[in-house]
């Protein structure tokens, strides 16, 4: 079975379900997880300097508070489910290559992520980032929705 599963999460009700599916694959294997939330950089224009870095500030705090949050939330279920958990808020361009990068360097067997629900007329598009997890990444990918 799994022993070190990633939980990417972005704090949606989908991504909360996903991390439980993660976290209870993981009793079950007596394995670990390793949740990971990944902040988007502030995006700036060139108008008015100071304001701008003001509310790049503003957004970095903001953003690391609910990452926290996020990661509280679920590393206080792993705990519940008795299983060891590690969480980490990452700064990245793409979160689905720092998604894909941090189960490299953890050396993870399985990622478990939340599908970013339906959209579309036709509703049967994945979300972006989870699409591109699927196509890029060397270990399996559980796709929860």
């Amino acid at each position: 079975m799994f022993q070190h599963i990633l939980i990417p999460i972005d704090g949606s009700e989908l991504s909360l379900r996903a991390a439980r599916q993660g976290i209870e694959l993981a009793r079950l294997s007596q394995g670990k997880v390793s949740v990971i939330h990944v902040i988007a950089p502030f995006q700036t224009i060139a108008y008015m300097g100071a304001i701008l870095a003001a509310t790049e500030f503003a957004y970095n705090d903001e953003a690391k508070a609910n990452a926290e949050r996020y990661l509280g939330d679920v590393c206080a279920l792993a705990k519940e489910a008795g299983v060891t958990c590690e969480s980490e808020a990452v700064f990245g361009e793409q979160p689905y290559d720092t998604i894909v990068q941090a189960a490299k360097n953890r050396q993870c067997d399985l990622i478990v992520m939340g599908s970013h629900g339906w959209r579309g007329m036709t509703r049967l598009l994945l979300g972006s980032e989870t699409h591109k997890v699927l196509l890029r990444s060397d270990v399996p990918v559980l796709v929860c929705h």
